[in-house]
């Protein structure tokens, strides 16, 4: 089983995109602003380019980890990863895994599937975090649906377009 990285690299993109539409002032852009107790003139300035490129950066890690969350059949390779004789044609795990990927290799592989798997990383992985950052912090719940609801739906998509097509 091989990890495609165009595939990721696009994915990736999926919170940049999501981000400019809903952190967009005429969506929950100025809920967020109010619930983090910014105006619009704290936003201004700093290095966009940056920030941008290391956002995309964790996307990109944030992607190669959805691989894993949405396609099962990952978990069956890594059951088998330390075998020396995966990987060589003749011996007899090579046969079994490429005899698994022929007959399972393409279950689960829709995307309905993986903006579930996505979903619940999001519900069940970014809540958690999040809302306990959010809680020492001292954000109210207008902030955690805002950042949870953007994640989890990122993740959704992500997980969506990884189980479709990687």
């Amino acid at each position: 089983m091989e990890f495609n990285l165009l595939i990721a690299a696009l994915t990736a993109l999926i919170p940049l995109i999501l981000g400019f539409i809903w952190y967009n002032p005429k969506v929950f852009g100025t809920a967020w602003m109010n619930a983090c107790g910014f105006t619009a003139d704290d936003l201004k300035g700093g290095n966009m380019a940056l920030i941008f490129i290391v956002s995309y950066v964790f996307s990109f890690m944030l992607a190669i980890m959805v691989n894993i969350l949405v396609i099962h059949q990952f978990g069956f390779f890594s059951t088998l990863m330390s075998d020396p004789d995966l990987m060589v044609e003749g011996t007899e795990t090579y046969q079994y895994a490429q005899d698994f990927m022929n007959k399972y290799g393409t279950n689960f592989r829709t995307f309905k599937h993986g903006v579930f798997h996505g979903a619940l990383t999001g519900i069940f992985f970014v809540l958690p975090v999040l809302g306990t950052n959010a809680l020492f912090e001292r954000k109210g719940i207008k902030y955690i649906l805002v950042n949870v609801g953007y994640w989890t739906v990122c993740l959704a998509l992500m997980g969506g377009v990884i189980s479709q097509f990687a």
